[in-house]
């Protein structure tokens, strides 16, 4: 199974990610969508989990989502801080036991297990902005791993 793995769009999806996510069973995007028609165009790639981004105003998505995948459970936030969860999702980690943290807000990949749970920022894939890296992920699903790859734009 493959998962693409977005977040940070600001509004505006960059028109290689259709390429990209070509072929994909699942898109996941970790918030910070800023327009509703971002989730849509993605859903004509494939079916999609969105969550709300801390400038994602007026938008009716969740802030948290957990979704099963291949055999795994992926939980999706916008706002998650790997070495130092909140109470709150401290709470639900225990309570839902995911494989995955999927996490954006800091425009930074990421990629860490701690505690048994892969913490994941595919990094920010909004408008090109001077010295900012964009980027966006693929998780490629097998029976026994998960391999990710960080992929440019």
């Amino acid at each position: 199974m493959k998962i693409g793995v977005i977040s940070d769009t600001h509004g505006f999806l960059d028109p290689h990610v259709q390429q990209i996510f070509a072929g994909v069973d699942h898109i996941l995007h970790a918030g910070d969508v800023g327009d509703a028609f971002i989730a849509f165009e993605l859903e004509q790639i494939a079916p999609v989990t969105v969550v709300l981004g801390n400038t994602d105003l007026g938008l009716t998505f969740k802030l948290t989502e957990v979704v099963e995948l291949g055999a795994r459970k992926f939980l999706v936030q916008h706002i998650v801080h790997p070495p130092a969860p909140d109470d709150k999702l401290k709470s639900r980690l225990v309570r839902e036991r995911p494989d995955v943290v999927v996490f954006g807000h800091t425009h930074k990949r990421f990629a860490e297990t701690l505690g048994g749970i892969l913490f994941f920022n595919p990094g920010y894939s909004g408008k090109p902005k001077p010295g900012t890296e964009r980027s966006l992920a693929i998780f490629h699903c097998k029976e026994k791993e998960i391999r990710h790859e960080f992929i440019p734009l």
